[in-house]
């Protein structure tokens, strides 16, 4: 497992909790009240909110500090198709180089969006969603093209899509199609669920899109 360094680890878990909606969309984000949260120090918080700036996460203004950016409507579809670009690059080197440790975690992962969308649990379904896609894409070992999509996240409206009703249902089934492809190494069925998986929430949201 790769060394993280603890502005990578708290990059890691604000990334998480914006596209979980722990951080609200325009929200403010303060240093002190982070490190205390996590049990560090300011400094990896500091270093770690410039490194999601850089990804498009964070905006920085000298007024109002560090602000969770708002996604922009106009621009999902572009990123949409840029998501499955990339994604399907990630996913695809991924399958090659997948450990036993990886497919557990996966098993795992699936086992627990399972359970959260039976159970209802919006909030948890997008926090393990996230988990799912890092643990796939992480495997790839293609760094720049990661950082590539998770800029892309930080533009799309996750916490919209995830109040349509059933669309963590949905996203289960979606995410079982791709692990079970997963599982027997059948790379076309695999792109095919991803794909259909990326596409699927912005075509239910614009759908019902009002403006």
């Amino acid at each position: 497992m790769k060394h993280q360094t603890k502005e990578e680890r708290v990059a890691d878990y604000l990334r998480e909790g914006i596209i979980s909606g722990k951080f609200p969309r325009g929200s403010k984000l303060k240093q002190a009240e982070i490190a205390e949260m996590i049990g560090t120090s300011i400094t990896p918080v500091r270093e770690a909110i410039k490194l999601l700036e850089a990804e498009g996460f964070i905006l920085g203004t000298s007024h109002r500090g560090a602000v969770v950016a708002p996604f922009d409507i106009d621009a999902t579809e572009e990123i949409v198709d840029l998501r499955v670009t990339l994604e399907s690059k990630l996913a695809l080197r991924a399958m090659t180089k997948l450990s036993s440790e990886n497919v557990a975690e996966l098993r795992a992962l699936q086992d627990q969006i399972e359970a959260a969308a039976a159970s209802g649990d919006k909030d948890a379904v997008r926090i393990i969603n996230y988990r799912f896609h890092e643990v796939l894409y992480l495997a790839a070992e293609l760094p720049q093209t990661l950082r590539f999509v998770r800029a892309l996240w930080a533009r799309y409206p996750f916490d919209l899509i995830n109040k349509l009703d059933n669309r963590i249902d949905r996203a289960s089934k979606e995410h079982h199609e791709m692990l079970s492809a997963i599982l027997s190494r059948d790379e076309g069925a695999m792109l095919s669920a991803l794909r259909s998986h990326i596409r699927a929430g912005w075509d239910e949201f614009k759908a019902g899109y009002t403006g």
